[in-house]
């Protein structure tokens, strides 16, 4: 072969691996939470994500992680087999981010639409790790027909921790034995959002917790205070695990619940009437106290393939996939824009819950949830505490001393 012949070969040649270049398809790997989230996500990548970027080649699967989704996902990013872009769970965040595997999006996606709240969760030394992907957060979920039956009123927007306690009280007096005002969660996950209310903080500038603030004690006495004469009750005091098993069976009037309720008791008790108001004031602040439980979309910084999950994240998170979310009823999405969305005006009660969960996540002091640095054992002398109290083993005072003492030694560690 001569030179000008191998020379136009070798174009040729050139020529053709450019053009499969610019053809290849790229493939995005998810990873999320097993359950029913294959299917809702699977939905969403068929009806928004694909078309919107196959003429990208870019297409996009989901592996979901099945059972222990913080332990599993650890273990890929580790092994660095982990997706392109996985959920990133609030509540155990700082433990992802000190691995250094999760990407800081600053600068590269905009998150001016989203609440503002729910940025500060996933944000770590001014750096975001997550875009919320949809959130809730707690309200006073209530039995009308109990509070009808008692002739006193709903609970509502103006009560104070005073008036709640009032209204509680006055139900449990008027229904007699049978019934009871209120289920109390022996958890952190349920009366955190009462801490928060007076002010309390959950780690001081070197990461310590006080259990010994006032503020804090000042909801503990409340919190555990309403199960004196049996207003409040413990879930597993009418053989239940949760708060939604107690408004199931209709002798509780009130429930601490998110949005995560309202499919609960359309399966499990179609004919009990709910409402649902917001989380009641602290008299003395004025402010109301609550959780975010959320989960973002995060990307692995080691993906060969940025650019592509950054328009996949985009799009996951974009208008129109909110939106359509919203309308299903599978979450509470993250934009603020969508307070004026025509859902939230229907007068249906899960319409109505939904609207006030999405307003608890900007009405006054609320908190990611999430356990700090050292995992979810931080909630464990707190929840023994409550037990200990809600069940009369303690007094308030032995239980919050014990309780810090125990707090003292896990922070050590």
């Amino acid at each position: 072969m001569n030179a000008p012949r191998r020379t136009l070969l070798g174009l040729t040649l050139a020529a053709c691996a450019a053009l499969g270049s610019a053809h290849a398809q790229t493939t995005i790997k998810i990873n999320g939470y097993g359950g029913t989230d294959p299917a809702v996500v699977g939905d969403l990548i068929n009806r928004f994500v694909k078309p919107a970027l196959a003429k990208d080649r870019i297409t996009v699967v989901y592996e979901p992680l099945q059972g222990d989704y913080n332990k599993s996902l650890t273990t890929l990013l580790a092994a660095g087999n982990a997706g392109d872009v996985f959920y990133l769970p609030a509540e155990t965040l700082d433990g992802f981010v000190a691995t250094g595997k999760v990407l800081p999006l600053n600068g590269l996606v905009n998150t001016g639409p989203f609440i503002k709240s729910l940025n500060a969760a996933f944000t770590r030394g001014g750096r975001l790790y997550g875009v919320a992907k949809d959130f809730n957060t707690l309200t006073l979920v209530y039995n009308r027909s109990l509070f009808d039956e008692a002739g006193v009123k709903y609970p509502d927007g103006t009560d104070t921790w005073a008036t709640l306690q009032t209204k509680l009280t006055t139900l449990k007096q008027k229904l007699g034995p049978d019934y009871a005002g209120i289920c109390l969660q022996p958890n952190w996950d349920r009366f955190g959002a009462f801490a928060f209310a007076t002010g309390w903080t959950q780690f001081d500038s070197k990461g310590r917790t006080n259990l010994a603030d006032p503020r804090f004690a000042e909801a503990f006495n409340f919190y555990t205070g309403l199960a004196r004469n049996k207003v409040g009750i413990q879930p597993s005091e009418v053989s239940e695990g949760w708060t939604g098993g107690c408004l199931k069976t209709g002798k509780v009037a009130v429930g601490i619940e998110g949005n995560w309720v309202v499919n609960f008791l359309r399966d499990n008790a179609p004919n009990l009437k709910f409402g649902t108001a917001l989380m009641p004031k602290n008299p003395k602040t004025g402010q109301r106290g609550n959780f975010l439980y959320t989960v973002g979309w995060a990307i692995n910084s080691g993906t060969k393939n940025r650019a592509a999950s950054l328009k996949v994240l985009n799009i996951l998170t974009s208008p129109q996939v909110q939106q359509y979310v919203l309308e299903q009823g599978l979450a509470i999405p993250s934009r603020t824009a969508l307070t004026s969305n025509a859902y939230f005006r229907k007068t249906d009660p899960g319409a109505q819950n939904s609207r006030l969960v999405f307003d608890g996540a900007d009405d006054g002091n609320v908190r990611a949830f999430t356990f700090g640095p050292q995992g979810a054992d931080w909630s464990k002398p707190i929840n023994e505490a409550l037990a200990a109290v809600l069940s009369g083993q303690k007094s308030a005072a032995d239980a919050l001393k014990k309780a810090q003492a125990d707090m003292n030694t896990f922070q050590k560690r």
